[in-house]
């Protein structure tokens, strides 16, 4: 009897198999802008770096025992080159400053809350200096900035690191929740209650970011969650959000047969609604292949 009662708890709380992981990712310039400011990438942290998907140059990989799972998106600012410039360079530096830094996933303990929020914090900030310092080499890059929004899964746990308005959301059990907190100054006034959030005021500041890599001003967040087998993951630049709204992509994500198809269905939704901006969107499940 004993066996038979510990037998479903270790299966839910073992680490998925890679062929168990069902993930998507893609950018679309949108239909009224000339250049597409985003960049994403999905990828496994093994020894070295297995690349699944990306909007940039092939990465070298090679698979082996996978230690954690990555995923980001920026969403580039100030100018068409430069911005487009910012979050190249983000996407960049973040998957070079993770892959340099791989002893911290093989000696860490997943659940050790603190070095993983440091060492998030410590990539956001070498990302920072990095994009700032490539800005004062070259005048064309002035007042480059990007947001960063990623994800990070060390089973049992994922650490999110948050910078701008870029957003994650979970998906589980019919609720939809954003985990990640816009850093704007629309958002920043409704907080200290200058604004309630149907104010038509709120408008003129939604896109002014308080916090960006590369600008004035940066302020990681890093927030850890609990990963489950039923958690549906959304990884999305504005240009999703500005015209789909969170009711639509709860819709999307309970009726999902693919990641692939979920990520075409959302930017769909975007493109009807307008497509005013740079779309970018990953999404994220795991399935499991041991059960009828």
């Amino acid at each position: 009897m004993t066996n038979v009662q510990q037998e479903p708890a270790a299966r839910v709380l073992r680490k998925p198999r890679d062929d168990e992981i069902d993930v998507h990712g893609l950018t679309h310039a949108g239909l009224k802008r000339s250049s597409n400011q985003d960049h994403f990438l999905v990828c496994s942290l093994h020894k070295r770096t297995h690349v699944h998907l990306t909007s940039l140059p092939t990465i070298e990989s090679i698979p082996d025992e996978r230690l954690a799972f990555l995923a980001m998106v920026a969403d580039g600012v100030g100018g068409r080159a430069a911005g487009e410039e910012a979050s190249r360079l983000a996407v960049e530096s973040v998957t070079r400053y993770v892959m340099e830094s791989m002893h911290c996933y093989y000696t860490a303990d997943a659940t050790d809350e603190a070095t993983f929020r440091q060492a998030l914090e410590d990539v956001a900030l070498a990302c920072h200096e990095h994009i700032t310092r490539s800005a004062r080499q070259d005048p064309e890059r002035e007042g480059m900035a990007t947001t960063l929004t990623l994800f990070l899964g060390v089973w049992p746990r994922a650490y999110l690191l948050q910078v701008g308005d870029s957003r994650y959301y979970f998906y589980r059990n019919g609720k939809l929740t954003q985990v990640t907190r816009d850093q704007t100054f629309a958002q920043d006034l409704t907080d200290i209650g200058v604004f309630t959030p149907s104010d038509p005021m709120r408008a003129r500041w939604a896109n002014v970011l308080s916090s960006a890599i590369g600008g004035s001003e940066t302020k990681p967040v890093v927030t850890g969650i609990r990963s489950d087998w039923d958690n549906i993951h959304l990884l999305c630049s504005d240009g999703l959000t500005k015209h789909v709204p969170d009711d639509r992509i709860r819709e999307r994500l309970a009726t999902m047969t693919s990641a692939r198809q979920t990520c075409e269905a959302l930017l769909q939704d975007a493109l009807d609604g307008g497509g005013t901006d740079n779309i970018t969107i990953i999404v994220g499940r795991t399935v499991r292949r041991d059960e009828s």
